[in-house]
C-alpha cells in the first residue's frame, strides 16, 4: 500500500493569538506525528499513465500523538484556525460556475469518444488522459448493463458525459483544494453527481443496513453537539458513496456531513477530483512527496500545519462524525482461500483518534462499522505500490452494519495498563467489524438476505 505520512511537524508558538492570556501555553516546538494511509487507486487508472488515482477520498489510517491532543485543547489553536479557508474556498466554489459543455450535450456513445480525441488532437487534453476517459467509459457502461434496467443506455450515456466533461473541465482550469475543503454543493452539486454515478452499480434488492436504529442514535448525539467516530474497514474507492446511498433514505445527513482526510495524490489527479469535489476533506501532504519539487517544499509543509489546524477546529466545535480504517488500506482476499475480510486495526491508530476526540472539549462516541462493498470496485488482489493499477467495475450488492459504541473506560478496567487496554480496545472493536461483516456477507453473498439477521445484528432495507 502507499503510505501518506506527515511527521516531526514542527508547530511554533506563533500558531496561539497574542490576543490570548488564559489559553494554555504550548512550547515553542510541537512535534505532531500525522500518518495516512491510503490506496493508490482511482475510479479508474492506467498502467501505462503516470496519474495517481487515488479517489477514494478516505482516510485509512491516523496516527497523531500526544501533541495532538494538546493542540485540540489548545481553545486560540481552534480559534485562530477558524474561517482560515473561508474566502478562498467561497472564491474556489464561484470559480466552478460552469460546465465545459464539451461532453454534455452528446447524444451518443460516438459524441463522448470523438469528443475525447478531438480534445487530444486539438492539444487540450494530454494523451494519458484521454486514455483514462475512454477506459472509464467503456467500464462504466459495461458495469450499467449488468443491472439489467431499461434506462441503462441513457443512465450511461448521462452520467459518463457529465463525468468526462468535470474531468475535462478541470484539466483546463483545475482546481486547487482548501486545507479543509467542504463538499461543493452550488453552484453545481458535486456531491449529488458522485452519489448519482455510483446509484446505478448497486444492487438495492441485494443490499443492506444492519442496526438502522443506532444511526437514529448518532444523529441525535451529534444534534447535541457530541463528537461521533466510526472505526471502519476499508474495500473500494466508493465507499463514501456507499455509505450515502444505503443511508440516504432514513439518515440523509449522516454521510453528507461525513469528514475524511485526503492525501494530495486524491485532489490533483484529474480523473479523481470531480469525485473528491463532493466530499468533506482535510487534505494533507504526504511525507514521502514534500520534497518533490523544492520550492514547493515549505509551501506544502505550512498547508500540512494549517490542515491539522483545520481539524482541531472542526472537532473543537462538535457536531463532527469522521470516518475512519485504521487498518492503512483497502481489504484483500486471502491469498489462500480467496475469502475476504477486514484487515487488521493498527491499534496506534485507533488509539491516537480515540485520544483525540477525547480530547476535544466536547462528549465523542467510538461506534465500529462495517462495509462490504468491494465487488462495486474490487482493489487488486495484492498491494501495489506502482500507481496505474486497473479498475474493474460491477453491478452487486453491497452492505453497511454499525454496533453500539464502545467505550474506552469500560474496557480499561479490565486491562493492567494503557498499552494493554489500547490492543484490548482496538481488538473488541475489531471483532465486532469483522462479526458485523460475516452477518452481511451471509447476506448478501450467502443469499440469506434478512434471514442473515442475528440477535445483536438486525438487518433491514430501509429505502422498500
Amino acid at each position: 500500500m502507499n503510505t501518506l505520512s506527515v511527521s516531526s511537524i514542527r508547530i511554533p508558538t506563533t500558531l496561539h493569538s497574542s490576543s490570548s492570556s488564559s489559553s494554555p501555553q504550548v512550547s515553542s516546538a510541537l512535534f505532531l506525528s500525522f500518518k495516512l494511509s491510503s490506496p493508490s487507486s482511482a475510479l479508474l487508472t492506467l498502467r501505462s499513465s503516470p496519474l495517481s488515482s487515488t479517489c477514494s477520498c478516505l482516510l485509512s489510517s491516523l496516527n497523531f500523538n500526544h501533541a495532538m491532543a494538546e493542540l485540540v485543547k489548545d481553545k486560540d489553536v481552534a480559534s485562530a484556525a477558524s474561517g482560515s479557508g473561508d474566502a478562498d474556498e467561497t472564491k474556489k466554489k464561484k470559480k466552478k460556475l460552469v460546465l465545459s459543455r464539451t461532453f454534455v450535450h452528446a447524444s451518443s456513445e460516438e459524441d463522448l469518444l470523438s469528443g475525447i480525441r478531438n480534445l487530444v488532437d486539438a492539444g487540450r487534453l494530454p494523451s494519458n488522459v484521454a486514455i483514462g476517459m475512454e477506459e472509464l467509459y467503456q467500464n462504466y457502461k459495461n458495469a450499467v448493463l449488468q443491472s439489467g434496467t431499461p434506462e441503462a443506455n441513457d443512465v450511461i450515456l448521462s452520467n459518463m458525459a457529465l463525468a468526462l466533461d468535470l474531468i475535462f473541465s478541470d484539466v483546463e482550469d483545475p482546481f486547487v483544494f482548501a486545507p479543509y475543503h467542504k463538499a461543493l454543493r452550488e453552484p453545481f452539486d458535486y456531491y449529488n453527481f458522485g452519489q448519482n454515478y455510483i446509484r446505478p452499480l448497486i444492487d438495492f434488492k441485494n443490499s443492506f443496513v444492519g442496526n438502522i436504529s443506532i444511526f437514529k442514535e448518532i444523529e441525535e448525539k451529534l444534534q447535541q453537539g457530541h463528537n461521533i467516530v466510526l472505526i471502519s474497514n476499508h474495500q473500494t474507492e466508493a465507499d463514501p458513496a456507499v455509505i450515502a446511498l444505503l443511508l440516504e433514505k432514513a439518515n440523509p445527513n449522516l454521510a453528507v456531513n461525513l469528514n475524511y482526510v485526503a492525501g494530495d495524490r486524491v485532489v490533483t489527479d484529474p480523473l479523481c477530483k470531480p469525485f473528491s469535489m463532493g466530499r468533506n476533506l482535510i487534505c494533507v501532504y504526504s511525507k514521502k512527496h514534500i520534497d518533490d519539487v523544492p520550492e514547493l517544499a515549505e509551501m506544502k509543509k505550512k498547508a500540512n500545519i494549517r490542515s491539522l489546524k483545520e481539524m482541531a477546529t472542526l472537532l473543537r466545535g462538535g457536531s463532527q462524525i469522521v470516518w475512519i480504517a485504521p487498518s492503512g488500506g483497502r481489504d484483500r482476499p486471502d491469498p489462500l482461500t480467496g475469502e475476504w475480510k477486514p484487515a487488521s486495526f493498527d491499534s496506534s491508530s485507533v488509539d491516537n483518534m480515540r485520544r483525540l476526540a477525547g480530547n476535544s472539549g466536547v462528549p465523542g462516541h467510538v461506534y465500529p462499522l462495517a462495509l462490504l462493498c468491494h465487488d462495486i470496485m474490487p482493489p487488486p488482489l495484492q498491494v501495489e505500490k506502482e500507481i496505474g493499477e486497473r479498475r474493474v467495475i460491477s453491478f452487486h450488492g453491497t452492505g453497511l452494519s454499525i454496533a453500539p459504541e464502545v467505550a474506552f473506560t469500560e474496557i480499561a478496567a479490565n486491562c493492567g495498563n494503557p498499552e494493554e487496554a489500547k490492543e484490548a480496545y482496538s481488538e473488541v472493536l475489531y471483532n465486532s467489524v469483522n462479526e458485523q461483516y460475516d452477518v452481511l456477507k451471509s447476506a448478501i453473498q450467502g443469499k440469506r438476505g434478512l434471514e442473515a439477521s442475528t440477535s445483536a445484528i438486525l438487518l433491514s432495507q430501509p429505502w422498500s
